[in-house]
């Protein structure tokens, strides 16, 4: 009886293993590469951490929209999240430079090397929001696609083409292309193409398959408009939760699999427009004359963000430079 009090006792002043559970949503389906590598991110973590850290993804939405994920985060339901540029720029405008249209045109290095050089920049003011960036995704570069077929810039007008839920650079692009614009959830766009609510929307090649919007669409504009971004957020509350030894062997495992993702990218999105075109769907080239006109209608989107205060105009003019480097 004595031996197995002190037993008892011995175990009570022993320290408590500390579990931090990290709840993870993206609107990534479950089994596309993106998937994969949250995925393998999971695992690695709670195997290096010796579980200590457990990470909880929910995949393809069912958490909600992404500004449903934020507000969620901002409560303490979710802890992070996998997001695309614009909700990015929701938490941190600067950011949202980088998806400016016809500013890489179809250089997806130049758009990553740029990513980059420009990322420090991003982290400081990701960590005054409140949110530690474990790394960028290179997601690709953005193609139109549609029910209908249109052959230039001038049979683009009067289309109905998805525009995400408060998307103020999307909207002035849309502007600029005198299409009409249709604000929509993303979970909302399959159904919509479906029943003619809209005509066209935008995504990169990989995104379109994932998506399953090729099973709508009919064509692509064979013209990439902008570099689309996405970024592994984690909130600071519970990133302090987590031991300085724990968060450095974090960013090390994203850090591998974000890379490996990015270099995945291009040939991915390379294998999805294969793909599309051997499903029927029409690769349309516009006129020589009609892609002169993105520079013009690039100045004309900057005016719009920088005059509605969108993006700022000094990650601009940032952004200008190291793309002349």
């Amino acid at each position: 009886m004595k031996y197995t009090l002190g037993a008892l006792l011995l175990l009570l002043t022993l320290p408590t293993l500390a579990v931090t559970q990290v709840k993870l949503a993206a609107l990534i389906p479950e089994g596309t590469s993106w998937g994969n590598s949250i995925k393998k991110f999971a695992q690695e973590v709670e195997t290096a951490t010796n579980g200590e850290v457990i990470v909880k993804i929910y995949y393809g939405g069912v958490a909600g929209d992404e500004p449903d994920v934020v507000r969620k985060i901002r409560i303490g339901q979710l802890h992070g999240g996998v997001f695309t540029g614009k909700t990015l720029a929701d938490i941190y405008p600067d950011v949202r430079a980088l998806e400016i249209p016809f500013t890489f045109y179809g250089d997806q290095k130049k758009a990553g090397r740029v990513m980059t050089n420009l990322t420090p920049r991003f982290n400081a003011g990701f960590k005054q929001k409140g949110f530690v960036n474990l790394g960028f995704y290179e997601l690709g570069l953005v193609y139109i696609v549609s029910t209908k077929k249109v052959a230039n810039f001038n049979e683009l007008k009067g289309v109905k083409a998805w525009a995400w839920e408060g998307d103020e650079l999307s909207r002035a692009l849309i502007e600029s292309l005198e299409l009409v614009s249709v604000p929509l959830a993303l979970p909302d766009v399959l159904s919509s193409l479906s029943t003619g609510i809209i005509n066209a929307a935008y995504a990169p090649p990989l995104g379109i398959l994932a998506l399953q919007w090729h099973t709508k669409i009919k064509y692509v504009v064979d013209f990439p408009t902008t570099f689309s971004i996405g970024a592994l957020l984690l909130s600071d509350k519970v990133w302090t939760k987590i031991t300085p030894a724990h968060q450095k062997l974090i960013q090390e495992i994203s850090a591998k699999r974000i890379k490996e993702a990015n270099d995945k990218s291009l040939l991915e999105n390379e294998e999805a427009r294969n793909q599309m075109k051997k499903s029927g769907i029409e690769f349309v080239t516009f006129p020589q004359d009609d892609l002169k006109k993105a520079a013009e209608l690039r100045k004309t989107v900057i005016q719009k963000v920088i005059s509605g205060r969108v993006i700022p105009g000094a990650i601009i003019e940032a952004l200008d430079q190291e793309v002349k480097k």
